[in-house]
């Protein structure tokens, strides 16, 4: 699951003398950045993998070390995000995905959006099959695993976020460097909308079948740190035991999810502030934040000792990456639970999600099929289709998806016969093609 996202420029409308005004200027400020209304016609994805160096035993891919970073951005090249080479030009791969590098090493393509599944998972497939040439060349390989069973969590990333980020994670249980250096998600994002109503029905939706799908697609039950407990998945459990007041947010009592996200991201707790400062010593955290203060404390001047000065919508827009709720809202909708697939499996959770957004009608069918499990959220990721209610739920969200699939729904049948039998997703659904 990504942590190293960034938002696109705010409309700088919305400030006032560079610094947010007050409150509700930025609660505003928020849901015009947060949520973009326009006909849903777009969908995109991120994937993830954990990566290894050298010799890889096919047995226990993760017995090999991570890749230095050095020889990560020499087989990347002119792909490397600046965050390992500060000068690269940073480009797409011929598919339009754009890589990054997450703190323990993991690697991350960011699709271009597309207006279809299709064409989506054609372009990310050439894009994947590029990255992984570009890698094996230096010896490093992509692993499809959603938890890492075999190595302690390390990081990789030096950069002032990172470091900020560990040390306040640290503060609060050992799930934070897991969640950073050990895990690795699919992600999908579509739009939010062309109207406030068809927005929050589908705001609804990704949140309903969220506990569903999350049981449907768990596959890491092992992660190596991770305190002693049986669990479908373990990612999903480092996310939501990381921080609840970053992490799960009241989406369910929200009758306008743009005023309700708005108001719980400026009570969110402040993971970092930016400093130009550099550390004056060696292990220095200089992007610290007050601790227990709230974007909204800084806001009202109640930090101006502490930091400063009052903020401005940029450092609002840096902020809002700081949160990680299950959907996040990003000028479109980050569906961010499933566990990083098997192979090509991937490639299932992006078609089920076009299906269940395609058509009011198949928004509302999604909702009616997932709302007997809508908030069991641990019990998903803990249990995943081994509860019996929740493997109902899930052949539900997913016999409405294939119902509203406009193309071959392969796929998606024969992830209904898994989950109907209870197993975990495997290769039976990693080499078809959607």
């Amino acid at each position: 699951m990504a942590v190293t996202l960034e938002h696109p420029k705010p409309d700088d409308r919305t400030r006032v003398n560079g610094d947010l005004s007050a409150r509700a200027a930025a609660e505003a400020y928020t849901g015009g950045v947060c949520f973009k209304l326009g006909p849903p016609t777009l969908i995109g994805a991120e994937l993830e993998w954990l990566s290894a160096y050298g010799a890889t035993p096919p047995a226990r891919p993760l017995s090999a070390p991570r890749p230095p970073l050095t020889v990560l951005a020499d087989a990347l090249g002119p792909h490397a995000p600046r965050s390992i080479t500060p000068d690269s030009p940073a480009l797409a791969l011929p598919g339009g995905s754009r890589v990054t590098v997450e703190p323990g090493g993991q690697i991350e393509l960011s699709s271009a959006p597309y207006p279809s599944a299709a064409e989506l998972c054609a372009r990310l497939r050439a894009d994947h099959d590029r990255l992984r040439d570009l890698l094996a060349a230096r010896s490093i390989r992509l692993i499809t695993a959603a938890a890492d069973p075999e190595r302690r969590p390390r990081r990789l990333l030096r950069l002032p976020r990172y470091r900020a980020m560990e040390r306040y994670f640290a503060g609060i249980g050992p799930f934070g460097k897991l969640m950073m250096c050990n895990t690795a998600a699919t992600q999908v994002s579509v739009d939010t909308g062309a109207d406030r109503a068809e927005l929050t029905a589908r705001w609804r939706a990704l949140y309903t079948v969220g506990p569903a799908l999350l049981a449907a697609f768990a596959c890491s039950p092992a992660l190596r740190g991770a305190p002693v407990g049986n669990w479908a998945s373990q990612r999903m459990r480092t996310w939501l035991r990381l921080d609840n007041a970053r992490t799960r947010p009241p989406a369910a009592d929200w009758a306008d999810p743009v005023a309700g996200y708005a108001r719980w991201a400026l009570d969110a707790p402040l993971l970092c502030v930016r400093r130009p400062t550099p550390a004056r010593e060696a292990g220095e955290c200089e992007w610290n934040a007050p601790p227990g203060a709230t974007f909204a404390d800084w806001i009202s001047g109640a930090l101006d000792d502490e930091i400063g000065r009052r903020p401005d919508s940029d450092d609002l827009d840096y902020h809002l990456t700081t949160l990680f709720p299950p959907v996040r809202a990003s000028g479109h909708l980050e569906v961010r639970y499933v566990d990083a697939q098997p192979g090509n499996g991937w490639a299932v959770v992006v078609q089920v999600f076009e299906a269940l957004m395609s058509t009011p009608a198949a928004v509302a069918d999604a909702v009616s099929a997932a709302e007997p499990t809508a908030e069991r959220w641990l019990d998903a990721a803990r249990h995943g289709l081994a509860d019996p209610d929740l493997r109902a739920s899930a052949v539900a969200v997913l016999e409405a998806a294939a119902a509203h699939t406009p193309a071959t729904a392969s796929r998606i049948h024969a992830a209904i016969r898994r989950c109907r039998a209870g197993t975990a997703p495997g290769d039976e659904e990693s080499d078809e093609r959607t």
